[in-house]
């Protein structure tokens, strides 16, 4: 049930009407319907692992009590190790361990020795990836004296099964969230009218940009060795705005739909393609893995490898990379290209400007000057490059893209894409790029919302028309449901 088709349409609006009708009164009952909705919503995508689900939030919710009782204290680091050793072993077994038993075999094949190891038929849960980083984020809040253990069970629960972004994200912090349920939620008219907006802004990247630039990129990708080269290379630019417009438009639509509930969950992106190096990028890109992979994982290894200097700081960046790259999918080709993006860091160390914002100077016409403008492409065709990585079944098949891309018919005119996917492309930056102090392009303030209803209408207007036009709802699922 993905957030583009009608049948969850037709659950959220049960789910809406029961949450501010039935349970307007009491916090417990809103609380418990919508713990319900999302076991059901969870249960609806793979039954059989909502014994997992609640297995884990129940361990780790007396993990996170034993922690707070024995602060201070070695048990109480114990309990954290405890917990975040058991959620990568989930994350591992559950996602990676054919891949190691696979990589282990190719190993032994290519050294001459035959083995007998096979991988096993396991099903992996959906979210896992998001959950058990949210449980990890919780042990470790808790064990540093950050926040609180939660002592209401349909509170944690929630913030480990909330089914707006227990599929795809964002990846929300446990200090942040689980005081918004503690608090009486009270129907808040210009924050609806703000979800609204943002779930269909975020349709609309999906259905109507995200998915008719799918028919171009799969078209060329899979017959890439007979395409020009010049195809792909348009292909290759083309399936980064087609990432870009997904997985934003996931994330829009996913923070939408918690504003209807009453929540304010974190941030995804914040224009990624306006910066001009791969640092921001990084930071306005995915925010809510970023900086959850920089918290834990890249501060803790800067300070343990900073008496290496430029190489300790490149080594903390390189492994941060890797595993972000590896948190996207089982297989090398993930981890290349975590390399890949660590690569691109060498630079901005060696200049000493890899902490340092560049502000962005504007003409009189509110646009970028031609220096940055350069910078900017620079930054995505960097990142474009990347996406081919990834975008490859394995390591081989990726250099036989690269090779590819730039040994067939480089100058001839490349196969063309609909004009309405430049139209799209373009409108869709202009857009961004005027409303890019705004968290996101169609937010605006509660004066607006009460004294501009026209031009507010017309916008919607407008975005359901190509929706309905040119989107096609339902039939694609979102890229980002595979991590």
């Amino acid at each position: 049930m993905i957030f583009n088709s009608f049948d969850f349409l037709g659950f959220f609006i049960i789910v809406f009407l029961l949450y501010w009708f039935v349970g307007k009164k009491n916090n417990s009952i809103q609380n418990a319907i919508l713990l319900v909705a999302s076991y059901v919503f969870y249960g609806i995508a793979e039954w059989r692992m909502i014994p997992l689900l609640l297995a884990v939030t129940v361990i780790f919710y007396f993990l996170g009590l034993g922690i707070e009782k024995n602060q201070d204290s070695k048990k109480s680091d114990a309990l954290k190790v405890a917990g975040v050793v058991l959620g990568v072993g989930i994350l591992l077994y559950f996602k990676y361990f054919n891949f190691f038993i696979q990589s282990f075999a190719d190993f032994f094949n290519m050294i001459g020795l035959h083995t007998n190891l096979h991988t096993f038929n396991i099903i992996m849960p959906l979210g896992v990836s998001y959950f058990t980083f949210k449980l990890i984020s919780y042990v470790i809040e808790v064990n540093r004296g950050k926040m609180a253990a939660c002592r209401n069970f349909v509170f944690f629960a929630n913030f480990v099964s909330f089914f707006p972004t227990i599929m795809s994200g964002p990846i929300d912090r446990p200090n942040k969230f689980i005081p918004q349920l503690e608090n009486k939620r009270t129907f808040n008219y210009s924050l609806s009218m703000e979800g609204f907006q943002q779930i269909l802004w975020g349709l609309f990247k999906k259905v109507v940009i995200a998915d008719n630039l799918g028919i171009y990129v799969n078209e060329i990708w899979s017959n890439y060795q007979t395409a020009s080269s010049s195809s792909f290379i348009v292909a290759m630019i083309l399936y980064l705005f087609q990432l870009y417009a997904d997985f934003s438009g996931y994330s829009d639509m996913a923070i939408g739909v918690a504003k209807l509930l009453g929540f304010k969950v974190t941030p995804n992106f914040k224009y990624p393609f306006f910066t001009v190096n791969i640092a921001e990028f990084w930071r306005r890109w995915h925010m809510s893995l970023t900086t959850w992979v920089t918290d834990y994982i890249f501060t803790p290894l800067n300070v343990k490898f900073r008496n290496m200097d430029n190489w300790g700081l490149f080594l903390a960046i390189l492994i941060n990379m890797v595993i972000i790259g590896l948190w996207h999918g089982a297989n090398w080709t993930y981890a290349v290209f975590g390399v890949y993006q660590a690569l691109l860091y060498i630079p901005l160390i060696i200049s000493g400007k890899m902490n340092k914002r560049q502000k962005i100077k504007t003409n009189k016409l509110g646009l970028p000057g031609f220096v940055d403008i350069m910078k900017m492409v620079g930054v995505f065709l960097l990142f474009a490059l990347g996406t081919v990585i990834i975008r490859a079944n394995d390591v081989p098949h990726a250099i036989d893209m690269f090779r590819t891309m730039f040994t067939n018919e480089l100058f001839v005119m490349p196969l063309g894409t609909s004009p309405w996917n430049l139209f799209f492309i373009v409108g869709l930056l202009l857009f961004e790029w005027y409303q890019r102090d705004r968290e996101f392009p169609l937010q605006f303030n509660e004066e607006f919302y009460q004294n501009k209803k026209a031009i507010l209408l017309l916008i919607d207007i407008v975005l359901c028309f190509f929706i309905t036009t040119l989107g096609d709802q339902g039939s694609n699922t979102f890229i980002y449901f595979q991590f």
